[in-house]
C-alpha cells in the first residue's frame, strides 16, 4: 500500500509541471486583436486567404478577404527571401486556417509579424538575428571580442579593478 500511495506521489510531481506549463500558454488571438499589441510576443490565429510573392522574393501571407480593400487591411505577415530555406514552402498553407507565433512590428501603416522559421507555426520562437550594431568590424580570425566593452578591455596593462600601488599588506598572525 504504501509503495502504491509512495507511486501517485512521484507521478503527481512529475506531471504537475507539464499540467502548469500547458495552463499557462496564452490563447492566440486574431489578426485584429494583434495588430493593437505592437512590439508583443503573441500567436495569432488567421486564415490564409492568398500568398503573394513581390520579385525580390519577399513573401505576405495575405489574411484579409478578398472583398476587404488593401488599405483597410491592418495585419500582414511577411516572409523574407533569406529566410526561405528556413520557413519552407508557403503556398501550401493557402485557404488554412493557421497559428503562427512571433513579434508584431509596425509595418508600412499597419502592424505585421515576420515569419522566419517554420517552427512559428507550431509555437516556436522566431530565428534569432543579431544585431549588425553589435557585430560591426568583427571577424572570426581575431582575437578580440565581438562587442567592443570597456569593460572587456584591459585598463591600463596590468591593472584589475584597483591600482596596484594602492593594496595594503596583511597583517601577521
Amino acid at each position: 500500500m504504501a509503495l502504491r500511495r509512495m507511486g501517485w506521489v512521484v507521478l503527481l510531481v512529475l506531471g504537475w509541471p507539464a499540467v502548469a506549463l500547458a495552463a499557462s500558454q496564452k490563447p492566440c488571438l486574431t489578426a485584429d486583436e494583434a495588430s493593437k499589441l505592437v512590439n508583443k510576443d503573441v500567436c495569432v490565429t488567421a486564415h490564409i486567404y492568398d500568398v503573394v510573392q513581390l520579385p525580390d522574393g519577399t513573401r505576405f501571407l495575405d489574411v484579409c478577404t478578398p472583398q476587404t480593400p488593401d488599405e483597410a487591411c491592418r495585419f500582414t505577415i511577411m516572409s523574407l527571401w533569406e529566410d526561405r530555406d528556413e520557413v519552407g514552402e508557403l503556398r501550401k498553407y493557402r485557404d488554412m486556417n493557421v497559428q503562427v507565433r512571433g513579434i508584431v512590428r509596425p509595418m508600412h501603416g499597419r502592424a505585421g509579424m515576420v515569419l522566419s522559421h517554420a517552427r512559428q507555426f507550431y509555437g516556436g520562437p522566431p530565428k534569432f538575428k543579431p544585431n549588425p550594431k553589435l557585430v560591426r568590424g568583427f571577424s572570426a580570425d581575431q582575437s578580440r571580442p565581438p562587442v567592443n566593452d570597456p569593460n572587456l578591455r584591459s585598463q591600463g596593462g596590468r591593472r584589475a579593478f584597483m591600482n596596484t600601488r594602492d593594496q595594503e599588506t596583511r597583517p601577521a598572525k
